[in-house]
């Protein structure tokens, strides 16, 4: 599998660590410590809070020790970061779905943070061989190790920062739940304030208003040229068999239901006026 094929199959947030670590200028350190990541150099990786420890096997028997970090973020940044983020849902359903939504860095900058360290510099790495020169092919083989993680699990990056997984969704969580309490209790306020002053409601006269209405409420509805009936058309009732070109039945009954229509419509428009009775 090329390089490019490599980079192609990346999650984005993977490749820009891994861009990062590809900017270093010591391209020969970095084509061992890759060699060193493929051919299963790197024993183990854990993380101890925030820290990551790995043991790298090098050219001596007994495997060196790795340890590397970012710089955390106090606990009131975090509370900006999770109060932008549950401002969105967007954000908490792509993190639930181990996705890392695509402009999640803006979530960072909109709070004077960066979630990528900007520099090699701003990783700040350990390893126990003799080598001076930081990164070390054991560090860099962690690095890309590092990469792959992140593309199984994107809270690995947070959890550098300062902030697990669990603690991120249950503060997203908490912060949801509030602000839907805080909507829903004045509603709740309104409702009981009018339930208080409702009054009893007889079901017998519910449908009934013996009162003549205001003249200046009576609208008197123009004609309507277009009935039900017409939108329906010529009911297919069952020809004659002594006339098969056209149908007297159901020319009458369609006559007849126009007359039961127009009396219907006129008695309805006077008992609305209380008119007639």
């Amino acid at each position: 599998m090329t390089n490019d094929t490599l980079q192609a199959s990346r999650e984005w947030w993977s490749q820009q660590w891994l861009d990062l670590l590809d900017a270093y200028r010591f391209k020969k350190r970095l084509e061992r410590a890759r060699t060193y990541s493929r051919q299963g150099n790197v024993l183990s990786i854990e993380f101890k809070g925030a820290k990551v420890l790995a043991r790298v096997q090098g050219s001596e028997a007994e495997p060196y020790k790795v340890s590397l970090s970012l710089d955390h973020f106090s606990d009131e940044e975090w509370g900006y970061v999770i109060e932008t983020m549950s401002r969105k849902a967007i954000y908490a359903a792509k993190l639930l779905a181990g996705e890392m939504p695509q402009n999640i860095e803006e979530v960072f900058t909109s709070n004077g943070l960066s979630l990528f360290p900007f520099t090699l510099g701003d990783v700040h790495s350990k390893c126990s061989c003799p080598d001076k020169v930081n990164p070390c092919k054991h560090v860099g083989a962690v690095y890309y190790q590092l990469g792959d993680r992140f593309s199984e699990d994107p809270f690995v990056l947070f959890q550098l920062r300062g902030r697990t997984k669990e603690q991120i969704i249950s503060d997203l969580r908490h912060l949801r739940n509030t602000k839907n309490v805080e909507v829903i209790q004045p509603k709740s306020d309104i409702q009981q304030e009018v339930s208080q002053t409702q009054y009893a409601i007889k079901i017998d006269n519910f449908w009934q208003y013996n009162e003549p209405l205001e003249s200046s409420l009576v609208v008197i509805s123009p004609a309507v040229s277009e009935t039900v009936l017409d939108v329906l058309g010529t009911i297919p009732l069952a020809k004659d068999e002594e006339n098969s070109t056209n149908s007297p039945a159901g020319d009458l009954v369609m006559k007849y239901l126009q007359l039961v229509y127009k009396d219907v419509s006129q008695k309805a428009f006077l008992a609305a006026m209380n008119v007639g009775e």
